[in-house]
């Protein structure tokens, strides 16, 4: 992780991204062996994807999906198009945009995680899609030069970062002038409880690291970005906050009533101006 400022601050980014990394292994670890994974699991991640995209994909890019949204159906790619996608996990947003860009355009994967990207090597062999390339590195440190990508996806992994100036401000550069962000991400809306906040491990359950939604439009904003839309695509009630603060070690039923509607799964568009500082 880059390290802007020293202490405590500094601190919980690094227990982020460990507790992240070993949580997605594990998860990576689970699909390759036929377990199956579930790091958000339902109502965040269930039911995001149509048969007719997944149908001729490998089975285990399928099952390892951890987002919130399928960005690859609002991102509107085209033929030729280059396509990022931020923390790409088991690949199934990879090889979606690379069928979209067709075979003039390219799809990159980033990932930190080897045994996700392990798996995503996997599942683009068993595709057969070969416009597509994974990368080993963090959002924060996006390994790429600048303007050189047309779009960049992600899907329910902004959240999970201890430094999302960081991973705006990488997106921004490696972005082409004109270049699109069009991301899936858990917002949130209205004050959070400071026990959900401040679980680490709610992070890698797509929780507490959660942006408020005017937060993360201004964080788009400094960094240069125009054109700033935040679209909810399902708002989590009360009946998802008791299942997925489950087994957290809170008091489900004390909490869940007042994180009703204030989560919820965004699609988050935004553009770098044609005429940019970078």
């Amino acid at each position: 992780m880059l390290h802007e400022k020293q202490g405590d601050k500094t601190i919980m980014s690094e227990n982020i991204t460990k507790v992240v990394r070993e949580k997605y292994g594990e998860a990576a670890l689970r699909v390759s062996s036929g377990i199956g994974s579930t790091c958000c699991g339902d109502p965040i991640s269930g039911n995001l994807y149509a048969a007719d995209e997944t149908s001729a994909l490998p089975g285990a890019a399928v099952q390892a999906s951890l987002g919130c949204g399928n960005p690859t159906a609002l991102a509107q790619l085209h033929i030729g198009e280059t396509v990022l996608d931020l923390g790409s996990g088991g690949g199934i947003d990879v090889l979606l945009s690379a069928r979209r860009v067709g075979p003039t355009g390219k799809a990159y994967g980033l990932d930190m995680t080897d045994e996700m990207l392990a798996l995503a090597e996997e599942n683009k062999s068993k595709s057969g899609i070969r416009n597509v390339e994974f990368l080993k590195g963090e959002i924060e440190n996006i390994p790429l030069p600048d303007n050189s990508v047309d779009v960049i996806i992600s899907n329910c992994v902004i959240n999970l970062s201890g430094n999302k100036d960081r991973v705006v401000s990488e997106a921004y550069r490696v972005l082409k002038p004109g270049g699109r962000f069009a991301v899936s991400d858990v917002v949130t809306k209205g004050e959070i409880l400071p026990e959900i906040r401040q679980s680490v491990l709610l992070w890698v359950g797509c929780i507490a690291g959660a942006l408020d939604e005017s937060e993360f439009h201004e964080k788009l904003r400094k960094a240069g970005f125009e054109d700033i839309e935040i679209e909810p695509t399902r708002i989590y009630r009360v009946e998802d906050a008791r299942e997925f603060l489950a087994g957290q070690g809170l008091d489900v039923e004390a909490i869940a009533p007042q994180v009703d509607g204030k989560f919820m799964a965004a699609f988050i568009r935004a553009v770098k101006p044609l005429t940019s500082r970078i």
